[in-house]
């Protein structure tokens, strides 16, 4: 079972003000990002930081506009969220790292790949959501969520204890409940979710010219992002192995063993053991 306490929750101050990072282990460094709901941060990964820091320096931050950091009040996407993670890793002091994403998460991932391939010692896509031009149902209403709805998505996970899944739900509660929080996620999703943005920011142009090596992991029956996304991936990717598992788009929750497995052998045989 997963205990926050073992990890460490730090801020760290960038350009547009606090960001939290989830931190724990020694060794490569791996950078983990979470996707796009309403009340998603570092922690999404809470089991993965725990499975990866025996061997790996795991940094999951709140990604900008998500989570427990300040906000920025401005209409940004895509390339604001990618400049963001090379804030990051300029303030945490990683030249590169192992880049991990989940669903938009995994669409930053490769745009950085893309854009600053020194920085990225690996890439895994994790139901990727950047060969889609058009808008998933969840991006297209800012709505609070009850807490009755997160309780329900924690159990759907089936990998958490009740008193995991009510101090999860009050967290989550906390960030969603901000008086800050709809105004600034609302502008985020009226950039991210405009059709001429996601198709100038889309990956299909730019995927032959990604040389990192890759690791594409999907849901077999995922409604979100298909999996047909992810074959198209592996085909144009000039460097990728990929693993279909049982499961729908949150294969992190869903199947965390297998996830991991596919995982970590692939880290451990690209890394430099070197750290930053």
């Amino acid at each position: 079972m997963n205990d926050i306490r073992t990890i460490e929750r730090r801020t760290v101050e960038l350009s547009h003000g606090k960001t939290v990072v989830w931190e724990a282990g020694s060794g490569d460094p791996v950078v983990l990002l979470h996707g796009v709901r309403f009340w998603e941060g570092g922690d999404y990964w809470i089991s993965t930081i725990q499975a990866l820091s025996a061997q790996f320096h795991v940094y999951a931050p709140d990604l900008m506009g998500w989570g427990d950091g300040e906000r920025l009040f401005v209409e940004y996407s895509f390339a604001y969220l990618v400049d963001f993670v090379r804030e990051l890793q300029d303030a945490l002091g990683l030249t590169s790292a192992h880049i991990v994403g989940h669903s938009m998460g995994g669409w930053v991932a490769a745009l950085l790949a893309y854009e600053s391939p020194e920085r990225v010692r690996t890439l895994t896509l994790v139901a990727n959501g950047g060969m889609s031009t058009s808008t998933p149902h969840m991006m297209k209403q800012v709505q609070v969520p009850t807490r009755e709805e997160l309780v329900q998505y924690a159990r759907g996970i089936g990998q958490m204890r009740e008193s995991e899944i009510n101090e999860a739900v009050e967290r989550w509660l906390a960030r969603v409940e901000r008086p800050d929080a709809v105004a600034a996620y609302t502008l985020i999703m009226r950039h991210m979710t405009h059709p001429i943005h996601r198709a100038r920011y889309n990956l299909r142009r730019r995927l032959r010219y990604i040389k990192a090596p890759t690791l594409i992991v999907w849901g077999e029956f995922d409604l979100v992002n298909s999996v047909e996304f992810g074959k198209e991936m592996y085909q144009a990717l000039p460097a990728a192995h990929m693993v279909v598992l049982p499961c729908g788009h949150d294969c992190v929750k869903e199947q965390p063993d297998a996830f991991h497995q596919a995982l970590i052998p692939f880290l451990r045989e690209y890394a430099k053991g070197d750290g930053p």
